[in-house]
């Protein structure tokens, strides 16, 4: 994408109220004038709240959003130029549930307070590999804390990833915290999506920009879901 292109993009994600875009200083060791009170000052309204973390161009959250009217969904991601995309698309289709933040996942425990998300969904994120790149997998110790400050309990987390080695260490993760694991599938695309209802299916079936080139090169998509 030319920088031109990137350009316009940037300015008119400032003009979507749906699209939300702190100061790095508003969250930066700080906690941002919304936490606590997105429900009450901003959604105006108690439905459940799901992120989805690293939305990249938003296919999931808007996705998700269109299945459950009935929920409030909100991408993250810190690329407002990929963000862009989903955020437009929900304007193009009337979706009036989505919602998209631009900020850095890592400070994502000084955005959301207390008991305020119902529900996480992390998609296809960078597997960081590498022993040293370990803390900045999202589902190292270190998010996993800050996802337990503001997950309500018996939330439930959503991985989704092509890289098997990303997806054998979240499940020693999760066998480490003594987290309940509510499913899991290495081939996701192979015979377990037959087991699922149609809904699920349907869910289950949105594919994310990468997602859909990994799943044309052959890749096995493992997904996982469990309560922490």
């Amino acid at each position: 994408m030319g920088r031109k292109r990137k350009k316009e993009h940037w300015a008119e994600m400032n003009t979507f109220p749906h699209a939300i875009q702190p100061q790095f200083d508003e969250v930066f060791n700080t906690d941002y004038k919304l936490k606590g009170k997105w429900h009450t000052d901003f959604f105006k309204s108690d439905k459940p709240l799901v992120l989805e973390l690293g939305c990249g161009k938003g296919e999931y959250s808007v996705g998700l959003a269109q299945e459950f009217p009935e929920k409030l969904f909100m991408g993250v991601d810190v690329k407002g130029h990929r963000m862009w995309r989903g955020a437009k698309t929900s304007v193009e289709k009337g979706i009036d549930n989505v919602y998209f933040l631009r900020t850095r996942i890592e400070f994502i425990q000084n955005i959301f307070g207390k008991d305020e998300v119902s529900e996480i969904w992390i998609t296809f994120p960078d597997p960081q590999p590498g022993d040293k790149r370990e803390k900045k997998r999202l589902t190292s110790d270190g998010f996993i804390k800050q996802y337990q400050q503001f997950l309500k309990p018996g939330g439930i987390i959503h991985l989704k990833t092509d890289n098997r080695p990303f997806f054998d260490y979240t499940l020693e993760q999760i066998n480490k915290h003594r987290f309940e694991l509510l499913f899991h599938t290495f081939d996701l695309y192979g015979d377990a999506i037959d087991s699922f209802d149609e809904q699920t299916k349907q869910i289950l079936g949105i594919k994310t920009h990468y997602e859909k080139i990994f799943s044309e090169k052959g890749f096995k998509i493992n997904y996982l879901k469990f309560r922490i």
